[in-house]
Formats: C-alpha cells, structure tokens, sequence
C-alpha cells in the first residue's frame, strides 16, 4: 500500500512540474489526455464493480472538463468555434453524470471517443512558435 502511494506522490510531481512548464498549447492537450485517463479509470473500475471508485473517476473526467476545457474557452476570440465547443463539453459532462449513474460503459466510451477526437485535432494545430530575435 506504501508503495502506491509513493508511485501516485511521484506520478502528481511529474505533472505538476510538465503543467508548470507546459505552453498553453500543450495544456490543453494535457487536459484532454487527463480526461481520457479518468475515463480509463472509470471503466476499469466499472468493470470491477468498485462503485466509489467509478464515481471518483467519472468525477474527475467531469472536473476537467468543466473547470478545464470548457473554463478556458475564449468566446471572444472563439467566436462559433467556442460555442460549440462549450455545447460539446456540457453534453460530454451529462452523458458521463448519465453514465455513472447507469453504470454504462457505451455513455463512457462515447465521451472517451469525442475526446479523443478533439485531441486529435488539437494535436493537428501547429503550436505557436516564439518569434526568433536579431542580435
């Protein structure tokens, strides 16, 4: 059991550190990526039967993408493409609420699969490069 514990210590440090020097691009897919492993956790632990467990994950995959994804949207700069955005991110939290609420693993995998999608897109997007200077 110490031994987990030691390795989850080490695992949030890791991400701390990669969050604190992460571009905003890379954020973003980090968030995807951070969704896409509670909803693994989910299943895993719908499968098991381990109920707060499936619930403490699906809850995570929720807070991402709530305060994550969705909170750092830029309606003003976004415009339509935010709009959606934010419609897509407050259905994927409904069916994962659904989803746990119906013990579903199809209303997880459906999310996990809009995710991965976006991610994919995402990823398509050149990341900003900062501007070379003369010396």
């Amino acid at each position: 059991m110490f031994a987990r514990q030691a390795a989850n210590a080490y695992a949030q440090v890791g991400v701390h550190t990669g969050a604190m020097s992460a571009s905003p691009h890379k954020l973003i897919a980090m968030l995807y990526d951070g969704a896409r492993a509670a909803i693994a956790r989910a299943k895993f632990h719908l499968e098991g039967g381990n109920i707060a467990e499936r619930g403490n994950a699906i809850s995570k995959a929720i807070d991402i993408i709530d305060n994550g994804l969705r909170a750092v949207l830029d309606h003003n700069a976004g415009g339509e493409i935010s709009a959606n955005l934010e419609a897509l991110y407050e259905y994927m939290v409904r069916r994962l609420m659904l989803a746990n609420l119906r013990s579903d693993a199809a209303l997880l995998a459906e999310v996990d699969t809009l995710l991965e999608s976006l991610a994919s897109a995402w990823a398509q997007i050149d990341e900003p490069q900062p501007a070379l200077q003369d010396n």
